[in-house]
């Protein structure tokens, strides 16, 4: 059983995806951690540090299912160390020639921080493909309704006409910008890192550079340049991109959220056979997709707040700013995960209701529309589709 509700069998749905939480559950993490171990293990035997067999050995036993996490759990606290009790276990299930070259010269943020950057490149790989995906939709909305008159709201109110492929290429281009943040933030992101104590790499004393070379180039990541045990831009810039995907994901939500509100009715979230609006008022089409976007926004820039603060940390190491991380950094990207799925289910199924546009249009604007302010918008439809059709021409549908 769970106190949060997050973790609730009956609601974690809500907070959460089943492809994120394999990432960042413990049994998912630890063997993430076990495999930086392993990478570790490889890289120093590659530079004469400790025996091949010892590395082949290390790399084939590291396994979750292996690890009595009860014990690890009870040395974990009756030590008050981060991973003693799991470096204990690991002795324990080790073949006595490989015990003691095991977690040998690495700190526990070597393992954490390298771990993170793994897991900030299966994220960034799902919510590139989200992205892509919703994208891909709202391009296709905006040719599809490039001349559908609508009225163009300020202050809430009806203000001038426009048209609704103008609306959905203005999504669609902000969503083009998140995809360009993450295609530049990845060599940014998705480094190793291998200091020792302080970061100075003085455990391996001249082999300590070719070491963590080797070390990064074993889990496809990047070689740092210098330690960042203490600097915590990369993560804090990683969440901040989340806070603005589920910021743009809560804005289209917004627009749904008042467009199918009875009196104005042009626009409709998809509704699943089975959902019910209200319990007690069955004539309601309650707006729960568009409506929790916002929710799971909040959340997200909340957490990712807590990334920023762990910034403006102490000296060569600060337990105070990434163990901070160990709590934001997740919720963070399962926040992010359930509010992309949610937005490809509402821009894919998403009704668009042309004649309450045009109806609408004709109460509050009198029904007038010059040729010119069409034409302007249409024009604006076109670079916005031409530009991200050239761009996803140029890329790879993966990432990063």
């Amino acid at each position: 059983m769970s106190a949060r509700i997050s973790d609730s069998t009956v609601y974690s749905h809500l907070w959460g995806t089943d492809e994120l939480r394999q990432i960042f559950d413990e049994r998912g993490r630890l063997q993430g951690w076990l495999d930086v171990l392993a990478a570790l293990a490889r890289a120093q035997a590659a530079e004469g540090l400790i025996p091949a067999g010892a590395a082949e050995t290390i790399t084939a036993e590291l396994r979750v299912d292996r690890l009595d996490l009860d014990r690890v759990a009870r040395g974990t606290r009756e030590t008050g160390h981060s991973t003693l009790g799991l470096i204990h276990e690991l002795r324990r299930v080790l073949p006595e020639p490989a015990r003691e070259h095991v977690y040998v010269g690495a700190t526990v943020q070597d393992v954490t921080d390298t771990w993170t950057s793994l897991a900030t490149r299966a994220v960034g790989g799902i919510v590139w493909r989200d992205l892509r995906r919703i994208e891909d939709r709202l391009l296709d909305l905006a040719v599809e309704h490039r001349d559908t008159p609508i009225a163009g709201r300020t202050h809430g109110q009806p203000g001038a006409p426009a048209t609704f492929g103008w609306k959905a290429a203005s999504w669609a281009d902000e969503i083009r910008r998140h995809l360009d943040r993450l295609r530049e933030g990845a060599p940014r992101w998705l480094v190793g890192q291998l200091g020792g104590g302080i970061g100075t790499l003085v455990a391996y004393g001249d082999r300590g550079l070719a070491v963590r070379a080797r070390f990064c180039a074993e889990l496809g990541l990047a070689d740092p340049v210098i330690s960042w045990l203490s600097a915590r831009d990369r993560i804090a810039e990683f969440g901040g991109l989340l806070a603005l995907v589920t910021g743009t994901l809560a804005r289209i939500g917004e627009e749904v959220y008042e467009l199918q509100r009875p009196e104005i009715g042009e626009l409709g979230e998809p509704r699943p056979e089975g959902v019910v609006g209200s319990i007690t008022m069955h004539h309601k089409r309650n707006p729960e997709g568009s409506e929790h976007l916002n929710t799971l926004a909040r959340l997200v820039r909340a957490n990712a707040g807590v990334l920023l603060e762990s910034v403006v940390s102490q000296h060569e190491r600060d337990g105070r700013a990434w163990k901070a991380e160990w709590v934001a950094l997740p919720e963070v990207c399962l926040l992010s995960g359930t509010a992309l799925r949610l937005g490809v289910q509402l821009v894919e199924g998403l009704e668009v209701r042309s004649d309450r546009m045009a109806a609408n249009l004709r109460t509050h604007l009198g029904g007038t529309q010059n040729p010119s302010d069409a034409g302007a918008a249409a024009a604006m439809v076109d670079l916005v589709v031409a530009r991200a059709r050239r761009a996803r021409s140029e890329e790879s549908p993966s990432w990063p």
